[in-house]
């Protein structure tokens, strides 16, 4: 029998580090640990690389530990699916951090209740997000950083940019998009050529 760790983060900016230190402190040594890293929570969990590779070398006896319920599937019926297989097909058990051993019967309906309530959360924090851009856009307002900069503000935009400040600070600094900045720096557009106009005539005027 072996211990397996399966860890997920959504975004490569992420890490699994957190939640594989929260499971080593339950007391267990894990033989073998897989992670899906950069893979979002809606992405089935057969279609993940290294979920994938976990069901093919899991055996029977085995324990598959998990960090949270939805890091077996991307909805309720996916986690259920999963679960169902890993208990029936490959006769192995699972264990849910905070839940324990996940037995068939009991155990599978408490992983479906858990699994529904985290898919309609995930729905109500869409449904808000999509609710939120509504009302901006009816608003006029634009979401994102502004993907232009103009008069002053692109000329000394542009004076930061000659004395070597990263693309990425004066972004930050004036509030607009890296890509805004990218287009003042190499000359592209109308705002681009007043700014360069612009600087040139202020050094004319001091020499």
């Amino acid at each position: 029998m072996e211990h397996i760790a399966y860890y997920r983060v959504s975004t490569t900016d992420q890490s699994i580090a957190a939640q594989r230190h929260a499971m080593q402190q339950d007391g267990v040594v894990f033989d073998r640990e897989f992670a899906d890293e950069g893979i979002s929570g809606a992405t089935p969990a057969k279609d993940r690389p290294e979920f994938a590779k976990l069901l093919e070398y899991i055996r029977k006896g085995d324990v598959l530990h998990v960090y949270a319920v939805d890091r077996l599937g991307r909805d309720a019926l996916d986690v259920q699916a999963t679960v169902r297989y890993l208990l029936d097909k490959k006769e192995a058990q699972v264990n849910v951090r905070g839940l324990g051993l996940i037995g068939r019967g009991v155990g599978e309906l408490i992983i479906a209740v858990l699994a529904q309530i985290a898919d309609m959360e995930r729905n109500r924090i869409i449904e808000r997000t999509s609710a939120g851009r509504a009302k901006a856009k009816a608003e006029g307002k634009h979401l994102g950083r502004p993907a232009s900069i103009s008069g002053e503000r692109a000329v000394e935009a542009l004076q930061a940019l000659e004395k070597g400040t990263p693309v990425a600070h004066v972004a930050e600094q004036f509030g607009v998009s890296r890509q805004a900045v990218l287009r003042l720096r190499d000359g592209g557009g109308k705002h681009a050529i007043e700014a360069r106009a612009a600087l040139d005539k202020q050094r004319k005027k001091r020499t």
